[in-house]
């Protein structure tokens, strides 16, 4: 069916959609959920401070009120393939959209911090089935040609996400008169915050009656014709679509649906794939990306910037994150996705480093020397510009498109439980490690940062350019 020198014999990897801008806009639609990933994510952010006064709780209860919606992240991704292969990956968007709804209104109204939390992993599972659905659902409608970048979607909505979160909790801190735990309309500041997530939420859910079910889906259930129509609608007439219909359905026929039983098998347990799919996610966590998202208002007044100044800052580093992505978006299909990552490995170690040194001086009145303060601040954001063109986006590529057809959904699921897992244990450690030292924080970060490089040298292989059905 498929020879690795000349391509499928469909001519999928030449396709180019007659409509392009009908693929982007199906593209887009699906990332809507990394945009809520990116949102519920980092919106708690501008609320941890309003929090930790409302409840009266230490930073050890803290963490575990901010991290706990990675537990139910984990969950969400780890179901999230099963559901997907069983009901659709369009009905699996609609019950990642009423969860973001449900979680969204829970949060703002809180009776006590045990439901408080109980709403953030509700969010969590939306976020975790988001995580991996989005990036499945467009690997599988996306042209070869234009895969990278239309993957790369996710990451940019969800960096926009965090942005827009970031903008709208400064919008509403204003409104409170800089006080996160101001009065507006009868509530307290922080609870806008997470309320307004609804808005989003129900668009989501909208977006997704307007979008086709992905065709590898139609056919693994026997919808064929309705399956062509669509590939028709994102790869073009100039494909071969009976020959492609058959690629895609030899491919499932020879490789039944995706278990989890089906990803054990190796030495260590899993197939070694999906052990480079978990090693990828881990990393992409271990440098403490998320520490810069959800606790960088904290982080900014603990070494002497006023509230209003922190937020501002924050906002600074997610414009930063979305200016990387949009180059990352320009560069994957272009210079591939293994040069992307060990160019963002060597950015991040080195930036992780001179954070590091920042902030191992001694405060002076509670802030730290100018010098290090300037350092401590391009720092942060050389350190978030370099991860959002390299392991920002390429992550979600690769997993979107680097599995072999017959575990690629369950394995996905696996990779971001992972993810999850990991970014739960840098979450919830930090409050803890910063009090211990923050400095040797960053160097801890800093190390994972360098050890990806050997990592990604020996075990991850190229996918740039290539057909699906090729994948394994």
């Amino acid at each position: 069916m498929t020879n690795a020198a000349q391509g499928p014999a469909s001519g999928a990897r030449a396709a180019h959609p007659d409509h392009l801008g009908h693929v982007i806009f199906i593209t887009a639609a699906a990332a809507m959920g990394g945009f809520l990933f990116g949102y519920d994510s980092s919106v708690i952010n501008g609320a941890v401070e309003a929090i930790r006064s409302r409840y009266d709780i230490g930073s050890g209860t803290l963490a575990q009120v901010i991290a706990i919606a990675l537990i139910g992240c984990a969950i969400g991704a780890a179901t999230a393939g099963r559901i997907a292969d069983r009901i659709g990956r369009i009905r699996c968007m609609q019950i990642a959209s009423v969860l973001f709804t449900v979680s969204a209104v829970g949060s703002a109204l809180p009776f006590a911090l045990w439901d408080l939390a109980m709403w953030r992993i509700i969010g969590g599972f939306a976020i975790g089935m988001a995580s991996v659905i989005g990036p499945a659902y467009i690997a599988e409608v996306s042209p070869p040609a234009y895969r990278g970048r239309l993957g790369s979607f996710q990451q940019a909505a969800i960096v926009v996400g965090i942005a827009i979160s970031q903008l709208v909790n400064y919008g509403i801190l204003q409104l409170a008169d800089g006080d996160q735990r101001g009065s507006i309309g009868g509530l307290e500041a922080w609870q806008w915050m997470l309320g307004v997530m609804v808005v989003p939420a129900a668009l989501y859910g909208l977006l997704s009656f307007a979008i086709p079910e992905s065709p590898r889906f139609l056919i693994s259930v026997g919808k064929k014709d309705r399956a062509r129509k669509i590939l028709e609608e994102v790869e073009g007439r100039s494909v071969d679509l009976d020959a492609r219909v058959i690629e895609i359905e030899t491919a499932m026929h020879r490789e039944h649906k995706s278990r989890f039983t089906d990803l054990l098998g190796g030495r260590f347990g899993f197939l070694p794939i999906v052990w480079v799919g978990i090693g990828l996610s881990v990393f992409q966590q271990l440098v403490g990306i998320n520490v810069a998202f959800y606790y960088s208002a904290t982080l900014w007044q603990s070494v002497g910037i006023d509230p209003t100044a922190s937020f501002f800052w924050s906002f600074t580093t997610s414009i930063i994150n979305i200016i990387g992505t949009v180059i990352a978006m320009v560069l994957v299909d272009r210079v591939g996705r293994k040069p992307l990552a060990l160019a963002g490995s060597t950015g991040m170690a080195i930036a992780l480093a001179f954070e590091a040194w920042a902030f191992s001086a001694e405060l002076v009145d509670g802030k730290l020397p100018t010098t290090q303060g300037v350092v401590a601040l391009v720092a942060a954001h050389v350190f978030v510009l370099f991860f959002a063109l390299s392991w920002g986006v390429v992550v979600w590529v690769f997993l979107g498109e680097m599995f072999p057809n017959k575990i690629r959904a369950a394995a996905l699921g696996v990779a971001a439980s992972a993810q999850w897992i990991a970014n739960w244990a840098i979450t919830a450690s930090f409050p803890s490690l910063s009090d211990w030292n923050l400095s040797g924080t960053y160097i801890i970060y800093a190390c994972f940062a360098t050890l990806s490089i050997p990592f990604v040298l020996k075990f991850v292989k190229e996918t740039k350019g290539k057909a699906l059905e090729e994948m394994g």
